[in-house]
C-alpha cells in the first residue's frame, strides 16, 4: 500500500510559506525572522526557569523548595512552555505561535494579577504586550502579501 500524495498546498504541513529566496514576500520573512528570535528568546527564559528550578546559580538561602507554592508552580510551568514555544516558534508552525502565545498571556496574567509571585514589576508585562503586538503586526502584514 501506497502513502498518500497530497497536492494541494492547502494540506501540506508546512507552517509559513516563505517561497523561496527572493519570492518577494517579504513580510513573511520578516515573521519567520521575528519567530527565531522569539524562539531564541523563549528558549533563554525557559533554561532560566529550569535554572531556578534546578537551583544553578541562585543564592543559597533563595533554593526552589524555600519559595511559595504559587511560586514553585508557575516557574515549572514557564520552564516547560517556554521551550516547547521554542521549538514551535523555530520551526514556523503555527502550534509554536500559539504556544508563545499561551505562554505570553500566562507570563502577564501571573505578573498582574500575583504581583507577590514575581516581584519583577510590570515592566516584563509591558515587554511582553510589545512583542505580541509586534507579531499580530507582522502576522498581519504576511497575511496580506500573500495570494489567495
Amino acid at each position: 500500500m501506497s502513502d498518500p500524495f497530497i497536492t494541494d498546498p492547502a494540506q501540506t504541513l508546512e507552517p509559513v510559506h516563505t517561497g523561496g529566496e527572493g519570492s518577494g514576500t517579504r513580510w513573511t520573512d520578516r515573521l519567520v525572522l521575528f519567530l527565531r528570535v522569539m524562539a531564541g528568546v523563549s528558549m533563554l527564559k525557559g533554561l532560566y526557569h529550569w535554572s531556578l528550578v534546578t537551583g544553578i546559580g541562585v543564592a543559597p538561602d533563595d533554593v526552589f523548595e524555600a519559595h511559595p507554592m504559587p511560586w514553585q508552580t508557575a516557574t515549572v510551568f514557564f520552564a516547560v512552555i517556554d521551550l516547547i514555544a521554542a521549538v514551535g516558534l523555530w520551526l514556523a508552525a503555527a502550534w509554536g505561535a500559539v504556544v508563545w502565545l499561551t505562554a505570553v498571556v500566562s507570563m502577564m496574567a501571573v505578573e498582574m494579577l500575583f504581583p507577590q509571585n514575581y516581584r519583577s514589576g510590570h515592566i516584563i508585562s509591558l515587554i511582553e504586550a510589545v512583542l505580541l503586538g509586534i507579531y499580530l503586526w507582522l502576522a498581519l502584514k504576511s497575511a496580506r502579501e500573500r495570494p489567495l
